[in-house]
C-alpha cells in the first residue's frame, strides 16, 4: 500500500531536510563552523533524493503535502534539540496541516 511506503518517506524526509537546515543554523548562527554547514547541505540534498522515491507521480503534490509534514516537524525538532515548548495554537496549527496531507495525498482520486 502507497500509504505504508509514503509515510516513512515523509518522516525521512522531514529528518533530513529540518536537520539540515538546523545544523546549517547552528553552523552559522551558533558559529559552530564550516563542518556543521557542510554536514548540513548534505542533509538537504538527501532531502531532495527522499523526495524524488514517494510513489505518487505529481511533484506539486508530493511538496505539498511535504509543506504539512515539514510544519509538524519543524516543531517537533524545536521541542526536542532546541528546547521550544509549542503552545496550543502551535498544535493546532500541525495537526490541521497533518489533516491536509492527509487529504492531498490519500484522498481517493478517479484514474
Amino acid at each position: 500500500m502507497d500509504v505504508l511506503r509514503s509515510v516513512p518517506l515523509f518522516v525521512l524526509a522531514a529528518v533530513a531536510e529540518i536537520g539540515g537546515a538546523w545544523l546549517v543554523w547552528q553552523g552559522v548562527r551558533e558559529h559552530r563552523g564550516l563542518v556543521w554547514i557542510g554536514a548540513g547541505v548534505v542533509a538537504l540534498g538527501l532531502y531532495g533524493f527522499v523526495a524524488t522515491l514517494q510513489p505518487d507521480p505529481s511533484f506539486g503534490r508530493v511538496l505539498a503535502a511535504y509543506g504539512g509534514v515539514f510544519v509538524a516537524g519543524s516543531l517537533a525538532w524545536g521541542a526536542v534539540f532546541d528546547g521550544f515548548r509549542p503552545d496550543r495554537w502551535d498544535l493546532t496549527g500541525a495537526a490541521l496541516c497533518l489533516v491536509g496531507v492527509a487529504v492531498i495525498m490519500y484522498a481517493p482520486r478517479d484514474a
